[in-house]
């Protein structure tokens, strides 16, 4: 089994970005919804709010109790959309049950959009012309780059149980040049698994996948994230029986995380140059 290190891959990032900012002539702004008290939510809150200050990015961080309303978030995120100094907003997923996601993210300013998850960003991305890549798709897109292997022609497999995760991603593989599939957990087919060049796996179950249904030399990306009975992250990939396979995947934690958080750095600057430009335009 070979690792794909994203941490390391990310500190060049985060370095880059911080470069970026130090140019600018003021600090980018983010705005960050956090809504219920999860504690994965939390603490990927916490991860981006102190990677953005070490960047040099002002963040505006809300927590917010789960009983509040959706309509309550939207005011938020509208006084945000018309706030000049707010270059970039992001709520953090998944709200709490009872909340209507889609109403949320809708809410939010495309060109504001830091996780690129807009249905007009999401359009856009499907024609080719996105503002920004969703960091957890660009992260999935540069830890498969780093392995070397050629895209082209390739088949990818995405299992996910959610469409805000699956469906832009199918979109950036395909650009990439994978022909691309998606599966449910609960209608997992092993003839397509195991014909995959790269799968990659979002359904926040631990060890959920195993090296019987991978092929040798495939690449495995795992998004997922889990705290077992005794505190321990686990991967959605099960990372002992990998252990002794012959390919690629990335460890949890250490993987799809540290990249993620990078590339929302990068995807704020990126919106910043992008009003810049508006700004300036006749």
């Amino acid at each position: 089994m070979k690792l794909i290190d994203g941490k390391k891959l990310a500190q060049t990032i985060r370095k880059e970005v911080k470069d970026e900012v130090a140019k600018l002539q003021t600090p980018p702004a983010l705005g960050v919804l956090l809504v219920g008290g999860d504690p994965a939510s939390r603490l990927y809150v916490d991860l981006k709010e102190k990677a953005a200050t070490e960047a040099g990015i002002r963040t505006d961080i809300r927590r917010l109790p789960a009983t509040v309303t959706d309509d309550e978030i939207v005011g938020i995120i509208n006084a945000w959309n018309d706030d000049p100094t707010v270059n970039a907003i992001l709520v953090q997923l998944p709200l709490p049950p009872g909340h209507d996601a889609d109403k949320v993210i809708s809410a939010i300013d495309p060109s504001k959009d830091a996780d690129g998850f807009h249905p007009d960003n999401v359009e856009a991305l499907a024609e080719g012309n996105g503002l920004v890549i969703p960091p957890v798709h660009e992260a999935v897109l540069r830890l498969i780059a780093a392995t070397g292997q050629d895209p082209r022609g390739k088949a990818a497999t995405v299992i996910a149980n959610s469409d805000t995760f699956a469906e832009p991603l199918m979109h950036v593989l395909r650009r990439a040049g994978f022909h691309t599939a998606i599966l449910l957990p609960d209608e997992l087919d092993a003839d397509v698994t195991r014909t995959s060049d790269v799968i990659v796996i979002a359904v926040g179950r631990p060890k959920f996948l195993g090296p019987d249904l991978v092929k040798p030399g495939a690449i495995v990306i795992d998004v997922g994230t889990t705290k077992d009975e005794r505190g321990i992250v686990r991967g959605d990939a099960d990372a002992d029986a990998f252990a002794s396979f012959d390919g690629w995947i990335t460890p949890v934690p250490g993987g799809v995380g540290p990249m993620t958080v990078a590339l929302l750095l990068k995807n704020v600057v990126r919106l910043v140059e992008l009003q810049r430009q508006e700004s300036e335009t006749p």
